[in-house]
């Protein structure tokens, strides 16, 4: 008997330190796979400035959104004879995003317009392609976006005006979009925009297909406000835009948006500046005729509402 006691203890002593060693490899051969986590609140807001982001909205949810922009704040048509800008106003839209699914949204709103091509319509499609994953085997968002845009203006009778339509497919304006982003740390997310436009009826010698490239970011100050930017290049035709220069006296610049975004719950609030008198993206690409150097310039502000229709986030 006490030789099988001694036996066990010399047997439990010398063993234990092995099975101890040995458990690690077993727990980690029988370890199932730990589930890739995605990236989520890349951006607050499907929009940043004058841009999309790479946000769409969930399943079931639905998205109201106010954007306004003012008129210019300095130069010859700004400063205190129109309150610096905010008498007038360049553009108003209104639109609803709903998300079919957790990846596809669609959206109709109604925008005033800015120029001559006014009373628009617009019709747009927004799917996430793919997901930045934490473990950086993905490491950027990809989100599709697509729109069309109807002009419901009264056609002008001067054949060189750019809403002089003689058909409805004259009325329309198709805008395609890739947007590439990735959220850094909770800090900062950037994004990469290449847009391509179609117009089928423009100004005389305007050109009816251009490419712009868009970049904008997000850098958080405190828990509920964040600095956020875009800029977009459109590339024109050189020999046309000198034409239309020439001609019309009209310049075209590149766009430039600055501003604060404010979280409030339910709410994204966003006050900025931009030279962009329009705000679809049918319009302010391919139509920035005003400067920042020339304080043509305007104050703006979006509101964004989120609802949700889905029963079990409801309880």
């Amino acid at each position: 008997m006490k030789f099988h006691l001694k036996s066990l203890l010399y047997l439990s002593v010398t063993l234990l330190p092995t099975l101890a060693f040995a458990q690690d490899p077993l727990e980690n051969a029988l370890q199932l796979p730990t589930e890739k986590s995605t990236v989520k609140a890349t951006f607050k807001a499907p929009k940043l400035i004058n841009i999309q982001t790479n946000e769409t909205i969930y399943k079931n949810e639905l998205d109201f959104r106010v954007d306004h922009r003012f008129g210019d704040i300095a130069g010859r048509a700004g400063g205190i004879k129109n309150f610096f800008g905010l008498d007038q106003s360049t553009d108003i839209r209104i639109g609803f995003e709903y998300g079919i699914s957790d990846r596809l949204s669609v959206s109709l709103a109604r925008a005033k317009g800015a120029g001559v091509v006014t009373q628009l319509y617009e019709g747009n499609l927004k799917y996430r392609l793919l997901e930045q994953t934490s473990d950086d085997k993905v490491p950027v968002s990809v989100t599709l976006f697509g729109s069309t845009t109807v002009s419901a203006a009264k056609a002008s009778t001067d054949p060189t005006a750019a809403n002089a339509f003689n058909e409805f497919k004259d009325r329309l304006t198709y805008v395609v979009q890739a947007v590439i982003a990735r959220k850094f740390n909770s800090n900062l997310s950037l994004l990469m925009m290449p847009s391509y436009i179609h117009r089928n009826f423009t100004v005389f010698g305007d050109q009816n297909d251009m490419l712009a490239l868009s970049v904008g970011g997000r850098i958080k100050i405190t828990k509920r406000m964040a600095f956020v930017a875009d800029y977009t290049i459109p590339f024109r035709d050189k020999n046309q835009e000198a034409y239309l220069e020439s001609t019309f006296d009209t310049k075209y610049y590149k766009t430039l948006g600055a501003g604060l975004e404010f979280e409030t719950g339910g709410h994204i609030f966003h006050l900025n500046f931009t030279n962009a008198t329009a705000i679809q993206e049918s319009q302010f690409i391919t139509d920035t005729n005003t400067s920042w150097l020339k304080g043509q310039y305007r104050w703006g502000f979006s509101i964004a509402r989120r609802f949700s229709f889905d029963k079990k986030k409801a309880k």
